[in-house]
C-alpha cells in the first residue's frame, strides 16, 4: 500500500471518510501538518504548532522536507492534508515539489462533494471557523484540487482517485475508497 494522500477542502469530510474506510487495517493515519508541528516541536524551532507560520521561509521548506521523510519512512499510512492552500494571493500547493518526491505517494484520493453541500455543512458547523465562501469560490477550489492532485500524480506516478461524499451517503464514499487500500 504505501502512502496514500486523502485530501480535499475543509467541510468536505476526508478525515471522515478515510478513517471509516482504514477501519481495521494495518494501516498509520497521520495529518501532514501534525508531523510538521511535532518535529518543529522536538527540535526546538517553535513552542507550538501556532508559531510555525513565523518561520522563515528556508525554515519552513526545511520542516516539510523533513516531515515528508519522516511520513515516507512509516510504512502503510494514510497522510491526510491539503492539495492546495488557499491565500489572499492565491492558491499555492499544499505538497510542493520536495514534498511530494519524498513522501512518492502510490495514490492520492481526492475527496469531493457538491459545493452547495459543503457550504450548508460549514455555516452549520459552529465548532469550527472555516473561510466564509461563497458557493462558487468552493467549486472553484475544488477544481484547483483536482488540477493539482494530477500534476502530484505526474511527479509521483500515483493514481488519483476522486471520491464523493454526498450528505448522508459516507457509506457509499467509503466504497469507493476501500478499493485504493488495497
Amino acid at each position: 500500500m504505501g502512502v496514500i494522500i486523502v485530501t480535499g477542502i475543509p467541510g468536505v469530510g476526508k478525515t471522515t471518510v478515510m478513517k471509516k474506510a482504514a477501519e481495521g487495517l494495518a494501516v498509520e493515519f497521520v495529518t501532514f501538518g501534525t508531523v510538521m508541528a511535532d518535529i518543529a516541536i522536538e527540535t526546538c524551532l517553535v513552542k507550538n504548532r501556532d508559531e510555525m507560520r513565523k518561520l522563515t521561509l528556508e525554515q519552513q521548506k526545511e520542516l516539510q522536507i523533513k516531515s515528508a521523510e519522516k511520513v515516507a519512512s512509516m510504512g502503510n499510512v494514510i497522510l491526510d492534508t491539503h492539495c492546495t492552500v488557499k491565500t489572499p494571493k492565491g492558491y499555492m500547493p499544499g505538497l510542493p515539489e520536495w514534498v511530494i518526491k519524498r513522501i512518492n505517494p502510490t495514490a492520492i484520493v481526492v475527496v469531493e462533494a457538491d459545493s452547495e453541500e459543503i457550504y450548508n455543512r460549514r455555516i452549520n458547523d459552529p465548532s469550527r471557523n472555516r473561510d466564509p465562501d461563497t458557493i462558487e469560490q468552493i467549486a472553484e477550489h475544488q477544481m484547483m484540487n483536482r488540477a493539482i492532485a494530477m500534476a502530484y500524480a505526474a511527479l509521483s506516478g500515483a493514481t488519483v482517485k476522486i471520491v464523493f461524499n454526498h450528505d448522508n451517503a459516507i457509506d457509499a464514499a467509503v466504497k469507493q475508497t476501500v478499493p485504493v487500500l488495497k
